[in-house]
């Protein structure tokens, strides 16, 4: 089993582009890392105190069809030099990739959480 972590920002706090963020970050990391519907065993989302629009896992249901996914939201710590509207993913999943080929995703202002795992 492996953790496949992203995060992506919107610029406001708003239902439809959270939509949009979630499912488009959600869909690169699935696609970057070749997971199966059969692979997941759950998902933790984290939001900042900023987003309080909708739930993340609403987002990532309706949009990914996770509906049979166990989902787990919470909110981040609001530390003053974070990124502002800002959603976290992390998928548990079963896959046979070693530790060091897992491509984490982030999108927008989340790249600065972790611009060392990021290429370009």
């Amino acid at each position: 089993m492996r953790a496949f972590r992203g995060a992506t920002t919107v610029e406001h706090d708003d239902p439809v582009e959270i939509r949009a963020a979630v499912r488009d970050l959600v869909n690169e990391i699935i696609a970057k890392n070749n997971l199966q519907d059969d692979d997941y065993v759950d998902v933790i989302l984290t939001v900042t105190p900023d987003l309080t629009s909708m739930y993340a896992g609403t987002a990532l249901r309706e949009e990914c069809g996770f509906d049979d996914v166990p989902l787990l939201g919470a909110v981040e710590a609001n530390v003053t030099t974070g990124v502002d509207r800002c959603v976290r993913v992390l998928i548990h999943a079963y896959s046979s990739l070693a530790r060091k080929e897992v491509v984490p995703v982030y999108h927008g202002e989340a790249r600065r959480l972790r611009p060392d795992l990021l290429d370009d």
